[in-house]
């Protein structure tokens, strides 16, 4: 297996957020605000299929960053993992169509987690949401973090960037 990590940017703003972080096997999302067919067609032209995507991780329940966890979680099938108070806030979110039940995977911030190849770390970070998490993806000796929607760089997140 490589030790590559591979990153794109599926989409970055406030219309919506997506990235892609895997290997030439599988892969992880950051965030879904996008639509379905549209992180299909940028999978696609990355030479990725939404069938290799083993969860998508929310970093927090903005509707830029969470458009399509509904329908990616329940009607895909792939796990949605953050933390809890984030779960609990896309439910919330008036306008997610497909509310969350059996996808829901919460996770701990500072507590690794294994998804295929990779170690996954959520981490706290400054944003005006209710809860706000980055995420530290390890496989081998390769390591890449990423953090959205900084307010400002705390201690915790600063760790994880270095």
């Amino acid at each position: 297996m490589s030790t590559q990590i591979k990153f794109c940017s599926l989409a970055s703003g406030s219309s919506g957020n997506c990235y892609y972080v895997g290997n030439e096997k599988h892969g992880i999302l950051i965030d879904a605000g996008i639509g379905v067919r549209t992180i299909k067609k940028r999978l696609k032209d990355i030479g990725v299929a939404l069938e290799s995507i083993l969860g998508i991780f929310v970093t927090h329940d903005h509707f830029d960053h969470i458009a399509s966890i509904g329908v990616l979680g329940e009607i895909h099938h792939i796990p949605i993992f953050s933390t809890s108070e984030i779960l609990d806030g896309i439910n919330r979110c008036y306008k997610v169509t497909q509310k969350l039940q059996h996808s829901k995977r919460p996770i701990a911030k500072n507590k690794i987690i294994e998804i295929g190849s990779f170690t996954i770390e959520a981490f706290s970070v400054s944003h005006d949401a209710s809860d706000c998490v980055g995420y530290t993806i390890c496989q081998g000796t390769k390591k890449f973090t990423i953090a959205t929607d900084l307010g400002y760089i705390n201690t915790e997140a600063a760790q994880h960037l270095m």
